[in-house]
């Protein structure tokens, strides 16, 4: 395993205990709101301060971009870290949320992990070296065709609502061929489900580059496609649409005309 990987891992791991550690205690939990429909609680910080441990107990120098603490130093290495992908889930014991962590260098993904805390299982992805869950090699999909097709995605909300009218119709578009739409509420987790073939795409605004460093490697390692919703390389957070070669394109046609000219 590549030594960034293995502290990854290892990281994930650890906040993924701190997590489920909390389950039972939820309604005790200190919640804190970051702005309307936006939660951060005492778990998220705990998680996210578990990880950055690990990280710099072998790599003090480098620079960190985490969701609650933003970002921190300077270095051509850079972890990117959501410590609780999925708080609202969390928060209301709806099991589906995850740790994301990948590592850059001099902005390219290196190594990704995605670990689904509920399920246990560990998604995890290196640069020129493939994708995996726990030691199997994933691969997107066969779906040939949008039709037929399960298409994840991610609902706007704060401050990403005005853009609610072009995405409605999106979803009508979509809703219209494929063979279901689902919205589990943790993009990470979306994104590691395509690499795996258990979603054929999935598309969303609004999003963060902790959401998605991690599972943008793991597609393409997987042998997907990742863009941004004009078709231009994806380059971590905001607008994002991804599936396999084939639904890629597709779904991509499918939302393109509903785009409004400062959704970019």
């Amino acid at each position: 395993m590549h030594p960034l990987l293995n502290i990854a891992t290892r990281a994930a791991r650890r906040a993924g205990d701190i997590i489920a550690r909390s389950v039972p205690r939820l309604e005790s939990l200190q919640i804190t709101s970051k702005g309307r429909n936006d939660y951060v609680s005492e778990v998220d910080h705990a998680a996210e301060a578990a990880i950055v441990e690990v990280i710099h107990r072998s790599y003090p120098d480098h620079a960190i971009l985490a969701e609650e603490r933003g970002a921190v130093g300077t270095h051509d290495m850079r972890w990117v870290i959501d410590p609780l992908d999925g708080t609202t889930n969390f928060l209301h014991g709806f099991p589906t949320y995850a740790v994301s962590i990948a590592c850059e260098n001099r902005g390219k993904a290196e190594i990704g992990v995605v670990y689904d805390v509920m399920r246990q299982e560990l998604f995890t992805a290196e640069r020129g070296g493939g994708a995996y869950l726990e030691n199997h090699r994933m691969r997107v999909s066969k779906q040939r065709t949008l039709d037929g097709a399960l298409i994840a995605t991610g609902i706007p909300f704060r401050v990403n609502e005005r853009h609610g009218d072009a995405y409605l119709e999106m979803l009508r578009a979509v809703m219209r061929v494929a063979a279901g739409v689902r919205r589990p509420g943790a993009a990470a987790l979306d994104l590691a489900y395509v690499a795996a073939g258990r979603c054929d795409g999935f598309w969303e605004f609004g999003l963060h580059p902790w959401d998605t460093a991690a599972g943008a490697l793991m597609i393409t390692e997987a042998g997907g496609r990742v863009a941004t919703f004009r078709g231009e390389s994806y380059a971590g957070g905001n607008n994002i649409v991804a599936g396999n070669p084939k639904v890629f394109l597709e779904l991509a046609a499918a939302i393109m005309p509903h785009l409004t000219d400062d959704m970019q």
